[in-house]
């Protein structure tokens, strides 16, 4: 973890330069304080923590309130203190309803040595999946606020979930990304959008700098339509999890272990984790 504040003003820094120097940069999601050294040996320059990677790695779904606030502080924690690179986090709604609670979430991040973090407008409620326009913009404000009085560089990321949550409207999602903009929100993200042409969009749309997931498209199909950061989200732990459970099977169906050969070496990982 930063141990004092000139290191997490100097991280804060290099995170904020990361998005406003010219191209497209890749910040892949460990979802514990292992992956997070793996992907930190691997030459990335930032990284995000990934709310389903942490949930699913407890035995737990994602979402609706399964992982509590200060389980996913602690996580980020653990994260921090894995790696010499700036650390962001995946904040959920901010665990509560209210602005005030976006805004305090903003805060506690900051104290475990977030450089940056992410709000998002779903409520985790199945009968009303999006908070409405102005309470959404309300929460953003409030947590830009905390982040602008902090005593170091933070990049608050607001979110707009309508793709994910039944509500493909593109239009709205607009309107609600200028909206966070204008509320103070450093980047934008709209996670599920579904298209090169969408999402071309969204970045002509809006002055801040937006955030996507790799999905089906290549980096450069992503640089070329405006994107600044590019993120995995559960992807990776997904692969893992997929990779664990078809060795497994193969062990009990087949008898057979030919996923040995590309399992990382034990030495390998050794010295990763003692680094």
């Amino acid at each position: 973890m930063p141990d004092s504040q000139a290191n997490l003003t100097e991280l804060g820094a290099r995170f904020r330069e990361l998005h406003r120097r010219p191209g497209t940069f890749i910040i892949p999601n460990p979802w514990d304080a292992g992956t997070a050294k793996i992907l930190s040996s691997l030459g990335f320059e930032a990284l995000a923590t990934t709310s389903a990677g942490l949930a699913h790695s407890l035995g737990r779904p994602d979402g609706e309130g399964a992982v509590s606030r200060d389980e996913t502080l602690a996580n980020a924690r653990a994260i921090i203190e894995a790696t010499h690179l700036p650390v962001a986090a995946d904040l959920e709604n901010g665990f509560d309803h209210a602005p005030r609670a976006a805004a305090e979430t903003i805060r506690l991040a900051a104290e475990v040595g977030l450089v940056g973090g992410s709000i998002e407008d779903a409520t985790g409620e199945a009968d009303k999946p999006i908070y409405d326009f102005e309470h959404a913009v309300e929460r953003v404000a409030a947590a830009a606020e905390a982040a602008r009085k902090l005593p170091f560089p933070f990049m608050f990321c607001a979110r707009a979930e309508n793709f994910l949550h039944g509500r493909p409207d593109l239009d709205d999602t607009i309107r609600r990304l200028q909206a966070f903009e204008k509320a103070g929100a450093d980047l934008l993200y709209a996670p599920g959008i579904p298209s090169l042409d969408a999402i071309r969009t969204v970045c002509a749309s809006v002055g801040k700098p937006v955030n996507t997931q790799i999905g089906a498209f290549t980096v450069a199909d992503l640089a070329a339509a405006g994107v600044k950061r590019i993120s995995l989200g559960s992807a990776l732990s997904r692969v893992a999890f997929g990779a664990f459970a078809a060795a497994s099977r193969e062990l009990l169906e087949k008898g057979t272990a030919t996923f040995m050969p590309v399992a990382m070496p034990y030495g390998e990982l050794q010295k990763l984790m003692s680094d």
